[in-house]
């Protein structure tokens, strides 16, 4: 759900109670860049794929002129007290108590590590003791999960396999206060100062503008104590590491309550994760009973595709004509997206349906995808291909 090189734990955190520091001065874009300035679009192919992100060109471009933090902090109050009927009182309150947390901004602003292969990043999520620990998981709350599954379709070991890989079944799930975070990216978001990464920063700090916003507004709904909660450096919560958005536009109440808990109530982590599979993929989420991956060989001389778009829109004949041949069964009618990772062996080639898809929409990571699907299969005791 949140875009990681590995499984980022994004958790929700403790509000310090301190005098507000001296802040940096953001940005607050509104208005388009002209198109003399944009910045250059992606190369296809330009990164592994099992490393790239999708890629997107119709993203509107932003004013990228630099506004006052007291203007920006100004507007951000006034705008959500009015988008969700707030207290602006309550809101300014709550952000004078808030702390710049320079550990979120370093590691934020971290370099990407080296790019690394499939037989180097699948060890990382799946051990013998991570298997073994979803399987006792799994064992434990198999009556929340079966009415769970039973419902969405979304097959229990999936729901587990994506806990295993966010905190560790619940071991992990952060410590840093979200308002913190939240406010620490919303309003002091890194630059590198890389024209060519400007537009995606400004992006990622009205990213999280939003999300500070999103998390008054949870507050609110589900009577959260935003002076406890913690989670990770990024701002999410929870075993299932739900970003405030997602909370609310995600969360279920899986037992009937009447409030959704995704810090410590089962069945509504586990019903919420579902929802996330079937809802947030659009036309492309969770399909009952619908295949995930299937490995594939690619014919001699033909080169790996790598489309920048992850829609599973390809026919079969439209991967069969650039030479993929699946190696397994695939239900007729069923589209995918060629997936290429580099293992120990060499490459590896697999055709990823529409339920691979949904998986990427927890996290835009193709092999985090493939990670989450493998360990659930060795979850469910079935055997795995090499890395």
């Amino acid at each position: 759900m949140i875009r990681r090189a590995l499984a980022c734990l994004l958790t929700l955190g403790l509000v310090a109670c301190a005098t507000q520091p001296k802040p940096s001065t953001p940005l607050e874009q509104t208005a388009q860049q002209p198109a003399s300035t944009r910045p250059p679009l992606p190369v296809p192919g330009s990164k592994p794929a099992e490393t790239a992100v999708e890629q997107r060109a119709d993203a509107r471009l932003l004013d990228l002129t630099p506004v006052p933090f007291e203007v920006s902090r100004a507007n951000f109050i006034r705008d959500t007290a009015t988008r969700f009927n707030l207290d602006p009182a309550w809101i300014e309150a709550t952000l004078a108590r808030a702390n710049w947390r320079e550990d979120t901004l370093k590691l934020m602003s971290k370099p990407a590590e080296r790019t690394i292969g499939w037989n180097e990043y699948r060890p990382r999520f799946i051990t013998d003791a991570r298997i073994g620990a979803g399987q006792k998981f799994l064992a434990t709350h198999r009556a929340e999960l079966t009415r769970v599954q039973e419902r969405t379709g979304v097959p229990a070991e999936i729901i587990v396999a994506i806990l295993g890989v966010e905190t560790s079944y619940g071991g992990y799930t952060g410590k840093t206060p979200v308002i913190d975070a939240l406010y620490t990216l919303a309003f002091r978001y890194p630059r590198t100062g890389d024209p060519a990464r400007a537009q995606y920063e400004a992006r990622r700090e009205l990213f999280f503008r939003d999300e500070l916003a999103q998390l008054f507004a949870l507050s609110k709904e589900q009577n959260l104590d935003l002076t406890t909660l913690t989670g990770s450096y990024a701002g999410a919560m929870g075993l299932g590491q739900f970003m405030p958005s997602s909370y609310r536009d995600f969360g279920v109440d899986g037992d009937g309550d009447g409030r959704i808990n995704l810090l410590t109530d089962f069945d509504d982590i586990f019903s919420s994760v579902a929802n996330y599979f079937v809802k947030k993929g659009g036309a492309y989420g969770w399909e009952r009973g619908g295949p995930v991956a299937v490995q594939a060989t690619l014919a001699p001389g033909r080169e790996a595709f790598d489309p920048l778009d992850w829609t599973p829109t390809w026919t079969q004949a439209d991967l069969a004509a650039r030479g993929y041949t699946p190696l397994g069964p695939v239900p007729a009618g069923e589209t995918a997206t060629p997936v290429t990772l580099a293992a120990a062996n060499g490459p590896q080639y697999w055709l990823g349906f529409r339920n691979y898809y949904a998986i990427t929409r927890y996290n835009n990571s193709k092999m985090y995808a493939m990670a989450v699907w493998q360990l659930s299969e060795a979850i469910a005791g079935r055997a795995l291909p090499p890395a």
